[in-house]
C-alpha cells in the first residue's frame, strides 16, 4: 500500500472507476471519463495528513499500478474503513492482506479501540474480507448506506468490529 498520486488517474480510471461491476457497492457512479478520477485523487490528495480521511492505493508485488484503495477515517477511539478493487484480482485474497494490515495496524495504537466498517448485505465478497480479518458481524444497520448503483433508497447494511482487549 502507498498513499496516492495524481499520476495514478489513468490506472485507476482503468483497473475500477468505470466499471459497473466494481462500482456495485460503492457510494459513487462509475466514473466515464478519466477526468472525474482525476478530480477525486484531487480531493484525496488536499486531505490533511494529521487528521485524515486517509487513503492508500493497493498494488501488487512487483508492480506500482494500483488495483485498488482503502480509505479509512479516525473518529476519537473509532476507525472506520472501506475499500475497492479491480474485478481481475478477486478472490487472490489481496484485500484481505491489506486490510489486515491495516486492522493491525490500528489496534496498535493507543487512541485507537475500535477499527469498523460496514457492506450491503448483499455484498458478500466484502463481508468474507472482514471476516477472514477478524471482525465480527455486530448486526444489521437497517436503510443504513445509499449505494447509487444499485438503488435510489438506503440499504440495510452489516456492521463489522474488531475492538483492542
Amino acid at each position: 500500500m502507498r498513499r496516492p498520486t495524481t499520476a495514478d488517474a489513468g490506472p485507476i480510471f482503468e483497473e475500477y472507476a468505470q466499471d459497473p461491476d466494481v462500482t456495485r457497492f460503492v457510494s459513487w457512479k462509475p466514473h466515464r471519463q478519466v477526468e472525474t478520477t482525476a478530480a477525486y485523487l484531487r480531493e484525496v490528495l488536499s486531505a490533511k495528513e494529521d487528521t485524515g480521511p486517509w487513503f492508500w492505493v493497493i498494488t501488487s508485488k512487483g508492480s506500482d499500478r494500483p488495483i485498488g484503495m482503502i480509505h479509512a477515517e479516525l473518529h476519537g477511539h473509532r476507525f472506520n474503513l472501506g475499500y475497492v478493487l479491480t474485478k481481475r484480482c478477486w478472490g487472490r485474497g489481496y484485500m484481505a492482506e491489506a486490510v489486515g494490515l491495516l486492522v493491525e495496524w490500528a489496534l496498535r495504537q493507543d487512541q485507537i479501540h475500535r477499527v469498523w466498517s460496514f457492506c450491503d448485505v448483499d455484498n458478500r465478497a466484502s463481508a468474507r474480507v472482514l471476516e477472514k480479518v477478524g471482525m465480527q458481524k455486530e448486526g444489521t444497520l437497517r436503510r443504513w448506506f445509499m449505494h447509487p448503483n444499485i438503488s435510489e433508497m438506503p440499504r440495510d447494511c452489516y456492521v463489522y468490529a474488531r475492538v483492542k482487549q
